[in-house]
């Protein structure tokens, strides 16, 4: 029991050491973070329907 209670402690004190970011900058890396998801969807989504449409076109059109 006395590990345990050890182990809190430090992980406390581990704590109060990190340098915690301000309102600002969670504000700003969530809208980052967000923008940068919003892009990744868009491109996939779009290298999805174009490489859907090759396939339709060229791969499985009857003879």
């Amino acid at each position: 029991m006395g590990a345990l209670w050890g182990f809190l402690r430090e992980a406390k004190s581990e704590l109060l050491r990190v340098n915690w970011p301000n309102r600002k900058e969670v504000v700003r890396y969530t809208l980052m973070v967000v923008g940068i998801s919003l892009f990744v969807a868009v491109l996939l989504g779009t290298l999805d329907t174009l490489f859907s449409w090759l396939v339709e076109k060229y791969l499985l059109r009857s003879v």
